[in-house]
């Protein structure tokens, strides 16, 4: 699976987002309010998942915390939540440093973020999420589950799917289906580029169309 996570680094997520159409049937890409908040870093690894749900409790996110600490290293910690208000922060400066230190690829969250000047200052870390937020949680979510399929996005992520993000977005990857829709990323990616020399070289984008069928 290393090698596939390693071969996901290297392929366009746009080709990823198109191979995953074509082999799943389904969209694969989260809605387009997921996106980078922190640095434009490319984010690739396995789905470690959290799920919150509406409370009025005063508690901690307990399984986020201990998530971070166990998931294995390399890991995107994805937090969905339910329910309640959706303008709060899951995630903020301390989670970010035990990400760090635990050596995450990177957060997606279907809420928002704080600390932000902090994350950048300190961390440099790559957290995709829905908005920017002060607002806490305590109070308002509690996570109820970890490593269960979520809902972040629009798009259901199990445990040990791949996720793949850049500014182009964030994509999931069925980790069962993760081979085939890597070799035929790699054959989109590879179209593409001899694609887009014909286009140069005959200094015409119908030609390019005409040959390889692809826009």
């Amino acid at each position: 699976m290393q090698d596939i996570i390693e071969g996901f680094k290297t392929v366009a997520v746009a080709s990823v987002a198109d191979a995953v159409d074509k082999i799943t049937g389904k969209r694969g890409y989260m809605d387009a309010s997921i996106k980078p908040r922190i640095n434009d870093h490319r984010v690739v690894g396995p789905a470690a998942t959290v799920l919150e749900a509406a409370t009025d409790e005063f508690v901690p996110p307990q399984h986020a915390l201990d998530l971070i600490d166990e998931a294995p290293r390399g890991s995107v910690i994805v937090i969905s939540i339910a329910g309640g208000e959706p303008d709060v922060a899951v995630w903020g400066g301390l989670m970010t440093a035990g990400a760090v230190a635990n050596e995450h690829a990177g957060a997606i969250l279907d809420g928002g973020v704080r600390d932000l000047a902090e994350i950048r200052r300190d961390y440099n870390f790559p957290v995709y999420a829905r908005d920017v937020s002060p607002g806490t949680t305590l109070g308002r979510y509690k996570t109820v589950a970890s490593q269960v399929p979520v809902e972040v996005g629009g798009v259901v992520v199990h445990p040990g799917d791949i996720i793949v993000a850049d500014i182009d977005g964030v994509v999931v990857v069925p980790h069962e289906q993760a081979a085939e829709i890597l070799a035929m990323s790699r054959e989109i990616d590879e179209r593409e580029l001899e694609q887009a020399r014909l286009i140069i070289q005959e200094r015409s984008l119908r030609t390019g169309l005409a040959k390889y069928g692809r826009i």
